[in-house]
């Protein structure tokens, strides 16, 4: 192999460092005898031999790409490259095109931040776009990806890719999954005449077909107004054909596209990101293929049937992954919860994928009162997780199989009697004060108990066997509540009102402590001081000794707790202090909650007439018992915080004993790791870090996911509403906003959550991608560049929307319906 150019034969996916993402894919498909076109790469050696990576990354990267196209190249490599490019052929016209060492990473696709040139032909022209190449490795898009993504600029270099020009009379993108959906099983293919730039760069509407298995089971045609075509001596064009409906790809060569699609991803083992090119001949080339980097990741599916599964950890309001440790104490509590309600700690119900916490739900769907149960108890909690679930029930692969009550009145009437749930019902009926009072002494109780315990047995046994104890006090309120929308015609928001201000609340008594203690803050000059200084005033050291044990995100064992990393605590305490108005204090705002509810209890009653008695005693009641609803939760992160200290211990134990490098490490083991006598737990900790840090970037998690990767939320349902603007969809998600019309990314600034719309992007666009909620394109195709990285950025986005930028204004308020390609226009 040469010092600086090495042919596509004999690259393989080990040379990544050598030769980038491009160059190492299109070497693997060259060797696996995938009918890629001829060509070589320049290697990172040779652009290393002109830059200085430490040099370029401390400067501007104006001035990075003024010194890469500045600096000469050196005799050696400018020979070398035009050796290779003469073993192509006499002058054949060629495709340059980066290939960057840190493209096509698990999290992030790069797709079009480096710069490609077509139709390059002669040596010079070839050396020339080689050295441009390497300066759009400095671009501000290029840059700017990086350091969103969090990739070093040191550590990235760029070899170039040199390849044989296919005169492509159609050409386009083929995702080997359907990258809107996540289907594991269909085949997405965007073509148009022409070279496949256009589609790419979004530059034209194309043709858009779906295969799933040997059918063809969409067909959108686009306009195809524009073509971009190679001139005679070199470079290319943009022609303006009129609009073309005629499909540009017969339907063998669609299902041909689907059998090259299918080996790649059998090659790799995973699904591909695709551009091909048919020439004249009707023959087919495949030009590039990299790792779809949007798709959420499919949990273990031994017995290959379908399953469906539900996100708990989103349900909990917890988008970022869970640390392994954390998911090292749900697998305790999951075994204890599966032997109490159906007496099988070993169920396979529990499920972790992509660092998250799932159950898989499919045998509720499978049973009548199953799917009743949980869609209405997720109405209340998480109502659109109940609305994707019942989007399920007509699905013949999760018909109802048992239909029968029999089976889950038993369980509950079992539950019932282990857990004595009618006397604790007819306590909190009775006796309301003294049934809080009870509950709130869970806490001792379970702070003693614990301590005499294993930490896995603690988990086991002081979670979800309190629970039953607990919930059905807090239940009283609400079946209350809703006894009274029985007995009384209300009208929208009054039994929502009863609700306000409600005592036993231990969310808001931590709420309340927190404006407490800013209040205490301020009127002590000292304290005051030493909090502006950045210091710890007696009066925080008190809160935390008290609410030290919460956190944001909580419910994870393995993340800081507040008396951990008290900063989330300053800072809101920071903007208690800047409140001035009396009337919008926290205190203030409880107490007018609280005299509108008794005052509503009063309307209510007064209105129910010779019921009027039932009312009082009903809603007396939900005032009293219905907080309890924040309890349970509150008892859990109490044990954790207790856990956490003795799980700390063993943290810093081995640190010492340098089998850890830092004692927080320790929550990136489980139980049996962390109590194992010997070993260096280092490799293990770095392992999952770089799998965790990889999760965190993950913009979009899936509510519901099946097992073929489908995303019943993202999948088209129904047709668009009359007036809507309609366009293809590309990437999942509703999102309403305020519309922001931008014709050219040079200097326009976007509010945070505007929705860009725009005629069509290409790379430089990408950082007003960092702040928009949604995106709409006049142009393009769900494979586009601007479709690709709305996904990566988890943004909705539809594209292919005629006449957006005319028909929406700047400053209505839109909402962009990725799953659909519906984009309406709201009143302001």
């Amino acid at each position: 192999m040469d010092d600086y150019c090495v042919d596509f034969g004999v690259i393989d996916g080990t040379m990544l460092a050598v030769v980038g993402g491009k160059a190492a894919n299109l070497g693997e498909l060259t060797r696996a005898g995938l009918p890629v076109p001829q060509g070589f790469c320049v290697t990172t050696d040779a652009y290393r031999a002109v830059a200085e990576a430490d040099e370029l990354a401390s400067t501007t990267p104006e001035n990075a790409r003024r010194m890469l196209v500045e600096t000469p190249v050196p005799q050696a490599i400018r020979d070398e490259i035009a050796a290779e490019y003469r073993k192509l052929g006499d002058n054949v016209p060629v495709a340059v095109r980066s290939s960057a060492t840190a493209e096509d990473l698990p999290f992030a696709s790069f797709a079009g931040q480096q710069d490609t040139f077509l139709n390059v032909v002669g040596e010079d022209a070839v050396v020339d776009a080689v050295r441009r190449c390497w300066a759009s490795l400095w671009t501000d898009r290029a840059v700017s990806y990086r350091e969103t993504n969090g990739i070093d600029h040191t550590t990235t270099y760029l070899a170039v890719v040199v390849q044989r020009m296919v005169q492509s009379a159609v050409s386009g993108v083929m995702f080997t999954a359907n990258p809107v959906t996540g289907t594991r099983d269909q085949i997405v293919i965007d073509a148009s005449p022409g070279l496949g730039e256009a589609v790419v760069s979004g530059a034209v509407n194309p043709d858009h077909f779906v295969v799933d298995g040997r059918e063809i089971v969409e067909k959108r045609l686009g306009d195809k107004k524009f073509l971009i075509r190679s001139l005679p001596g070199g470079g290319t064009e943009h022609v303006e054909v009129g609009e073309n409906e005629d499909q540009c790809l017969t339907d063998g060569q669609i299902h041909a596209l689907a059998v090259l699609g299918r080996k790649v991803q059998q090659h790799y083992g995973s699904p591909q990101d695709t551009e091909w090119a048919i020439d004249a001949d009707g023959e087919l080339h495949l030009t590039q293929a990299r790792p779809i980097t949007t798709l959420f990741p499919l949990p273990d599916n031994p017995d290959g049937n379908a399953h469906v599964y539900f996100c708990f950890s989103l349900a909990q309001g917890l988008e970022r992954p869970i640390t392994p440790m954390g998911r090292a104490a749900f697998r305790e509590i999951a075994k204890s919860a599966f032997e109490i309600v159906i007496g099988d700690p070993k169920s396979q119900s529990y499920v972790e994928n992509g660092e998250r916490i799932f159950f898989d739900v499919t045998k509720v769907l499978q049973s009548k009162v199953g799917r009743e149960f949980v869609t209405r108890l997720l109405g209340v909690m998480e109502a659109r997780s109940s609305e994707v679930l019942r989007g399920l029930f007509d699905d013949p692969r999760f018909a109802i199989k048992n239909s029968s009550p029999t089976p889950a009145l038993k369980r509950v009437l079992r539950l019932a009697r282990r857990f004595h749930v009618p006397v604790v019902v007819w306590k909190a009926l009775a006796n309301p004060e003294k049934a809080v009072r009870n509950a709130l002494l869970m806490e001792r109780d379970i702070l003693t108990n614990s301590a005499n315990l294993s930490i896995e047995q603690a988990l086991q046994q002081c979670v979800i066997p309190v629970l039953p104890r607990l919930a059905p006090t807090a239940l009283v309120g609400f079946a209350m509540l809703g006894l009274v929308g029985k007995v009384v015609k209300t009208k929208p928001g009054e039994l929502q009102t009863v609700l306000r201000g409600l005592p036993n609340n231990v969310t808001t008594e931590m709420d309340m402590a927190m404006w407490d203690l800013a209040q205490e803050i301020r009127r002590d000059p000292v304290a005051l001081q030493q909090f502006q200084n950045g210091e710890r005033p007696a009066a925080l050291d008190r809160f935390l000794a008290k609410w030290g044990h919460r956190a944001v995100a909580e419910i994870d064992l393995g993340l800081p707790r507040w008396s951990d990393d008290p900063a989330h605590v300053i800072g809101v305490v920071r903007n208690y202090l800047r409140l001035d108005d009396d009337k919008a204090a926290p205190d203030a705002v409880f107490a007018r909650g609280a005299a509108e509810a008794e005052a509503m209890i009063e309307t209510l009653a007064r209105r129910a007439w010779g019921r009027g008695w039932f009312v009082r005693f009903a809603l007396r009641r939900t005032r009293l018992l219905a907080g309890l609803r924040e309890y349970p939760k509150y008892l859990i992160i109490t044990l954790f915080g207790a856990l956490r200290k003795r799980i700390a211990d063993l943290g810093a134990s081995l640190a010492d004993q340098g089998r850890l490098a830092a004692a927080d490490d320790v929550y990136f083991l489980n139980f049996e790791e962390m109590r194992s006598a010997e070993g260096d737990l280092r490799p293990i900790v770095a392992q999952r870090r770089e799998v965790y840090d990889r999760e965190m970037r993950r913009r979009h998690i899936p509510r519901v996911l099946l097992s073929d990767g489908t995303e019943p939320e993202a999948v088209h349902h129904g047709a668009p509403a009359e007036g809507d603007l309609v366009g293809t969809p590309a990437s999942a998600g509703t999102i309403t906003g305020i519309a922001r019309v931008v014709m050219d990314p040079v200097g326009a600034h976007l509010e945070p959550g505007e929705i860009l719309v725009a005629p069509s992007t290409d790379p430089g666009w990408t950082p007003l991608f960092l702040t928009a909620g949604g995106l709409v394109m006049e142009m393009g195709g769900s494979n586009s560049h601007g479709a690709v990285v709305a996904r990566e950025y988890g943004i909705p986005a539809v594209v292919g929307v005629r006449e957006a930028v005319t028909r929406i204004k700047t400053g209505e308020r839109i909402t962009v319906d990725g799953s659909t390609g519906a984009v309406t226009t709201l009143e302001n």
